[in-house]
């Protein structure tokens, strides 16, 4: 039983980060999966074409969870923007209006 009330306890940087399990190779595999789909409609299966615009939709809605998801775990504009390669002004343009 956790009795540390959690609003009470600051977050310091080495609670912020959680083991990373094969995030690289999963990755990878959805890269992969993703390509697959691409060229399966570019040979001529078009009514994949929708499924994988949706795709993309998914995907952007992902990245927002994990922006949201972050910024509630306790990173900073500026870092999230590191890892994007953008400026902590653009990710906040971007993201932070989300709840």
């Amino acid at each position: 039983m956790n009795i540390v009330k959690k609003p009470l306890t600051p977050r310091i940087p080495s609670q912020r980060r959680r083991d990373v399990v094969e995030n690289d190779a999963f990755a990878a595999f959805a890269r992969r999966i993703i390509r697959a789909h691409g060229r399966r409609v570019a040979d001529g299966d078009v009514e994949a074409l929708r499924d994988l615009v949706a795709l993309s939709s998914a995907i952007d809605q992902a990245i927002t969870d994990a922006v949201v998801g972050l910024r509630a775990f306790g990173y900073s504009w500026t870092e999230i923007g590191q890892r994007l390669g953008i400026s902590r002004q653009a990710a906040q343009q971007r993201w932070g209006d989300r709840p």
